[in-house]
């Protein structure tokens, strides 16, 4: 498989785009100079040091290290989550329960992968484990974030509504039904566009990669079926879990809902 290896002078000549950017920034006095230039610096650095660590990773292809580096991925993810909140629930459960439903989920749906359709040797291969844990996190993560943004701020804004069917006996199960379905809805949409415009209007990062490392368009095309089944399957019962367990912690056993349990100052 032959690829064009890519020289720090070619980078140097891409960057011209972002500085390009960064003077219609100024230019146009948008304020976003500053920000620009950090970021691209900041991405620059963080993509460097990653690929340093993937490339000591591979070559000890550790199942110790590799477990710590996905834990660590996870960590990160689960503070994303939380960092997405508008309405942010009190104490641990503010950070736990989107980072338990996404470690439940993505470490589930990969190592179905890592163990069924992949197969690599040895099975937890870092080659293979950290980059289809990454894309599946990266989907899950969003999914997760939108589902408990969407049964926190619905939860709020109806209120009234919920509270009046909770007073004439119904049980908090059908009374937070049009929530937890809005959150649903809202968590797999992004998933559902994706897939639908795939391959028509975009070719997706995985596919296009392959394809200008010289791998054969049939097997890179397979490669990102199963990935985005994998995505799919990842963001749903992530998003699932977490606004059910969303939902179970804005109520109580007397069916009550328990808006005290959220941050108010948000």
């Amino acid at each position: 498989m032959n690829y064009v290896q890519l020289g720090y002078n070619d980078l140097a000549l891409a960057s011209v785009l972002v500085l390009a950017n960064a003077g219609l920034s100024l230019a146009l006095n948008l304020g976003l100079t500053r920000r620009m230039l950090v970021a691209t610096v900041r991405m620059v650095v963080q993509l460097s040091l990653v690929g340093l660590v993937l490339k000591s990773l591979f070559a000890a292809a550790s199942p110790w290290l590799t477990a710590f580096v996905a834990l660590a991925m996870i960590l990160f993810a689960g503070r994303e989550i939380m960092a997405r909140q508008e309405k942010q629930f009190i104490g641990p459960w503010s950070y736990s329960l989107g980072t338990g439903s996404m470690l439940f989920a993505a470490a589930l749906v990969t190592l179905f992968a890592l163990t069924g359709p992949v197969r690599p040797d040895p099975w937890f291969d870092p080659r293979y484990a950290l980059p289809l844990l990454g894309m599946i996190l990266g989907n899950t993560m969003t999914g997760i974030s939108l589902g408990l943004h969407t049964l926190t701020t619905t939860l709020v804004r109806e209120r009234a509504g919920v509270e009046a069917q909770l007073a004439l006996g119904r049980p908090r199960n059908d009374a937070f039904r049009p929530a937890v379905q809005a959150a649903l809805t809202s968590a797999l949409m992004p998933i559902v566009n994706s897939m639908a415009a795939t391959g028509l209007v975009a070719l997706p990062g995985m596919m296009t990669g392959q394809i200008l490392a010289g791998v054969d368009p049939a097997e890179a095309v397979k490669y990102q079926i199963l990935i985005m089944f994998l995505i799919a399957g990842g963001t749903s019962l992530g998003a699932v879990v977490a606004v059910l367990g969303g939902a179970w912690r804005l109520s109580d056993p007397r069916h009550r809902l328990r808006l005290d349990r959220l941050k108010q100052n948000l």
